[in-house]
């Protein structure tokens, strides 16, 4: 049952990053992936509500498994924001590359650590 869920969650998660990634690039038009990052980053703070929903809050193992893994990892992608760094680099964009690989890395750790702050200070 939980392969099925975290499958089924996998594709919603794919799904929205698809929608979300769409509805940023069709308002933003940018040589920087603001789309990717705010993805990335937001599903970033998602994974860290939901860890600290499971830390602190009770959250059933299935359930965290399935969002978190399924969810989560359908809709962040990594892959994706390290393309676009190497595309900035080959464009002669490397000051924009460095920006989007640490900015990246900085920026979704901290959003992930303010969401389990966020529920461990809840409760």
């Amino acid at each position: 049952m939980s392969v099925l869920l975290v499958a089924l969650l996998g594709g919603l998660g794919a799904a929205s990053r698809f929608v979300v990634d769409g509805v940023i690039r069709s308002r933003w038009t940018s040589a920087f992936p603001v789309a990717t990052v705010v993805v990335n980053v937001s599903g970033s703070l998602l994974l860290g509500l939901l860890t600290g929903a499971h830390l602190f809050h009770g959250l059933g193992s299935t359930v965290f498994t399935a969002a978190a893994v399924g969810f989560c990892g359908g809709y962040t992608t990594f892959s994706t924001a390290m393309v676009e760094t190497v595309r900035l680099v080959q464009a002669g964009e490397p000051a924009r590359a460095v920006a989007n690989a640490v900015g990246t890395l900085v920026l979704c750790v901290a959003a992930a650590a303010a969401g389990v702050g966020a529920l461990w200070l809840a409760a």
